[in-house]
Formats: structure tokens, sequence, C-alpha cells
């Protein structure tokens, strides 16, 4: 999906405007479908790695990090995903030597590789299967506004640089549900990047700060020609990325997110580097939607400012 310019914070004029009726309608017909749900209890806890806006909040590396930091502690993590973009309907476990992106999405594939990862179109049968499989904690990413599955602990993940938008709902404005709303069942929010001043209803859940940093084994790119593509939800995050690591950044192309590489693309991209002399250069999540070794790989992790409150959150959800 695209995203809408007038999306962005400080922004809507006439069109976000005159789509807000239709924004007003989602949010209530949202609204109803919580106040009717009867959520599944899982025998395990559950884990949300939500978000309240349309579009990358940086969810699948705090997924990430967060199974990764309860496989250090001995517990068997499954991951649960839609499988945005996959064909599969599940439930699904997701296998990487076979399955690829178009039948079970990107993000399964990424989390594949820390832990068993499930495809569900519906979250309760994807939960059950990996109850059945074994799992001790499952993880959720993205299903924040799915009723279908009780959490026992949610995280709303935000781009401190984004913030909310311009605080309307779709398709006025990127969120999926009302900022008040969303965080009346959120447990914490978690701010990605620098907070550029999120505009928060007085009371709100605690607050966590973090960044994305650049994992130490990807290739010493400072001072080479490079051309950096991306089909993520905000790929300027990718390009301030390479800036950072000092690359010759010659060119920058945006695709949507989930953008299925075709064969026209590809050419494109290799006709673009062989006239510019240089490197292709991409993210994780895109790598897994191209062929081996198309493009160099540029990863990166969650970092957080204070190690013990993220350990203490998840304490609490892990107690008998």
């Amino acid at each position: 999906m695209q995203v809408p310019d007038f999306w962005q914070r400080g922004n809507g004029g006439l069109a976000s405007l005159l789509l807000a009726p239709l924004g007003w309608l989602y949010g209530a017909a949202g609204a109803v479908v919580w106040a009717t749900a009867r959520p599944w209890k899982a025998p395990v806890p559950v884990i949300c790695i939500g978000n309240l806006v349309a579009g990358g909040a940086g969810k699948t590396p705090v997924a990430l990090d967060m199974g990764n930091r309860l496989i250090a502690r001995g517990r068997t993590v499954h991951f649960l995903s839609r499988g945005y973009g996959g064909s599969e309907p599940g439930p699904l476990r997701v296998d990487p030597s076979v399955h690829t992106s178009a039948a079970v999405g990107d993000e399964p594939l990424l989390l594949a590789r820390v832990a068993p990862t499930w495809v569900a179109a519906e979250r309760a049968d994807g939960c059950r299967a990996a109850v059945l499989a074994g799992a001790q904690v499952i993880i959720m990413d993205d299903g924040f506004q799915n009723p279908a599955v009780a959490k026992d602990l949610a995280l709303i993940v935000v781009d401190g640089g984004y913030g909310f938008g311009n605080g309307r709902i779709m398709p006025a404005g990127p969120l999926r549900q009302s900022v008040a709303s969303g965080l009346k069942r959120a447990q914490a929010v978690m701010v990605i990047g620098e907070d550029s001043g999120l505009d928060l209803p007085p009371s709100h859940p605690p607050i966590f700060k973090g960044s994305l940093r650049i994992s130490p084994h990807n290739p010493d790119l400072a001072g080479q020609p490079v051309i950096a593509f991306a089909g993520i939800g905000r790929p300027q995050k990718f390009f301030e990325t390479l800036m950072q690591m000092g690359c010759d950044l010659r060119a920058r192309l945006s695709f949507a997110d989930h953008h299925p590489y075709s064969a026209a693309d590809l050419d494109r991209l290799r006709h673009q580097a062989d006239q510019l002399n240089a490197r292709l250069v991409t993210t994780e999540k895109d790598a897994v939607r191209l062929p081996p070794g198309f493009a160099g790989i540029v990863a990166i992790h969650v970092a957080w400012q204070d190690e013990a409150a993220i350990e203490a959150l998840l304490d609490k959800v892990l107690k008998p």
C-alpha cells in the first residue's frame, strides 16, 4: 500500500476533510465488532505486537526482539502472523526452505528464521495449531485490531517520527482506530526512533523508547556507491540508515509496502545499477521477495533505552 501524502503528520487538507465521514464509519464499525466479540483465551500467554496506523512502524523488529528474549529464558516461542501478501489462508507452519513470500508473506519468512512461525487468516485457529505443536508463548506480529484471540500483553509500536499521522481514521488518515480507544486495550507503547511529539491522551499506558540499530554483521558500505530500494511502510527510514552508514547514495527507489517485485522491476534495477556503477542494496524484508543474491542486505535490530524495563514487562506476562 502506498501511503497518501495527506496522511502525514500536520497534513490533511481538503482530501482528508472530505474523507473524514468514512473514517468515522470505519471507526464505528470497529467499535461494534469489539463490543460483540468473544475472544478465545489460549492456554499459554499471547503477546501481541501491534500498531494503530496502517504501514510500517517497526512491529516485526520488536516481535523478533521479544522472541529472542523469551527464547533466551528457555521458553518455546511460536510466532503467529496473518501472512499479509501471501496466498495461504492457513493455519500453516512456515518452512523457509519451501514457502515463498507469494505463499506466506514476507514477514513470516523473517520470523521463521528465529522460531516456529504460523500464518493464519483466522488467528484463533493459528493459536490452536501453535499450542498443539508445543508453543509455550505465542507472539502475534500484528493483530491488535483483531478480537478473535485474547491478548495477555498488547504492545503498541509507534514510529516516533511519524507518530499517528494527521490523527484521522482511514481513509481520511492512517489510523486503524482512534488513539484513545486503542490505548485503552494496550499495556505499553513502544516508541521506535526519535519522538517528535506524540499526541497522547492524559491517561496512557507506560512508554518504552528504543531505536533501530544497524546489525554488526552488515557489509561495510561506507563510501561505496549504492542504489537503495525498499518496499516497506516507511522507505525513508531505510534511506536514512544508509546515510548514517556513510554510503554514497546514488539513487533511492520507493515501492509500496509488501511490493511483489516483477521481472520488469528487477531488470530496471539492474539497468540502473549498471548505468550508475553502483551496488543494489535493500532491506531484509525486501530480500525475501527477491532472487537470492540479487542485492546487498542491510539488517537492523531494536535497541532499548531501558533493557531492564523491557525484561520486567515480560516478567508480568510469564507469571503463572
